[in-house]
């Protein structure tokens, strides 16, 4: 398999690599541990976050836009695009973990359960983290026709949840798929995979371009800054909305997470419009407090002149061109700060 611009990933020995040399931080696990436990900041809310509730009967009526986000928090987004329905990375367990028993956990539950979603399209699947890929969700849509997209490797995972092989689209870098009017690209990211530290690299990541008949979206998944996302902009865009992680970042690994500042770059070499931030506010997954990303990312996008598009967890919002920041986490935050 050879790796060619945008088309098509590259293995070595059964691991697939990055389209550029990138440090895994697999070298740097003991430093890791260290400022995990040494570091002060407020990873954790003090404040209970929420409750945040999505009202199910907002989706009998389609959005006026054509284009409606409801962000569960984190990477799980239900898009609205052009009269489909797709949703991305769902993890709606409590722990982004091999066990319920430890490991990072949700902030807030997911604001709509599982059994009151309307009537979806498609779920993509970017990559085979546990922050991205959840048993228990999947094996909820077992007995579901919804069709799954996802990177190469990862359709093992889902046929073992209970998901039929004909429901199952593998996707290759610059691979495209169908749903309905609305097409899907397989993009790259700068990113690595596996749910643990054997078998490393031996699933694909990938993030998403989104082309329904009047709206052009990309969804960002895991990845750090490369110069691929100039080459995507100029293969697919510009994008209506660019959602892009902007938590989860840490000196240790600057090549496999982006942050606020690489996310803004990444948003204009991609051509975007408008930059929704996810990958925050969810989890506990890096050194920094869990408000930071967001607070460092406001600044950023006035100075650079950006619009963001800031939803409140589990609310349906459109996306019309404007800016939009609902500023819902400045409740939560410790009088501290």
């Amino acid at each position: 398999m050879s790796y060619n611009g945008l088309n098509g990933s590259r293995k070595e020995r059964a691991k697939y690599l990055n389209t550029v040399p990138t440090d895994e931080a697999m070298g740097k696990l003991f430093p890791i541990l260290i400022e995990s436990i040494t570091n002060k900041a407020e990873n954790t809310p003090k404040k209970q976050l929420g409750p945040f509730r999505t009202d199910p009967k907002v989706y009998q009526n389609t959005p006026a836009s054509g284009l409606r986000i409801t962000w569960m928090g984190h990477s799980g987004i239900l898009i609205e695009i052009d009269g489909k329905r797709i949703l991305t990375d769902p993890v709606w367990s409590a722990r982004a973990s091999f066990t319920q028993m430890i490991g990072p956990k949700r902030f807030f539950p997911a604001p709509l359960p599982l059994a009151e979603l309307p009537e979806l399209d498609a779920v993509l699947i970017s990559h085979d983290h546990y922050d991205h890929l959840d048993t228990a969700t999947i094996r909820f849509f077992a007995d579901k026709q919804t069709p799954f997209f996802c990177s190469l490797g990862v359709g093992f995972y889902l046929e073992k949840w209970g998901i039929a092989k004909s429901r199952i689209s593998e996707m290759d870098w610059g691979d495209k798929a169908s749903i309905g009017d609305v097409q899907l690209t397989s993009c790259p990211t700068r990113h690595f995979s596996g749910r643990g530290i054997t078998h490393r690299n031996e699933t694909l990541w990938a993030a998403f371009a989104i082309r329904g008949p009047k709206h052009n979206i990309y969804y960002g998944a895991d990845s750090g800054w490369f110069n691929g996302f100039e080459e995507i902009g100029n293969a697919y865009g510009p994008f209506d909305l660019t959602m892009l992680e902007i938590g989860a970042y840490g000196k240790y690994w600057p090549d496999i997470h982006m942050g606020p500042l690489s996310a803004v770059n990444a948003h204009k070499a991609l051509k975007g419009k408008v930059m929704m931030p996810i990958h925050w506010g969810t989890f506990n997954l890096a050194p920094h407090a869990w408000y930071e990303p967001i607070e460092k990312l406001l600044p950023l996008a006035e100075r650079q002149n950006l619009t963001l598009f800031v939803p409140e967890p589990g609310a349906p919002t459109e996306v019309d061109g404007a800016a939009f920041n609902s500023g819902w986490w400045r409740k939560f935050m410790s009088e501290t700060k």
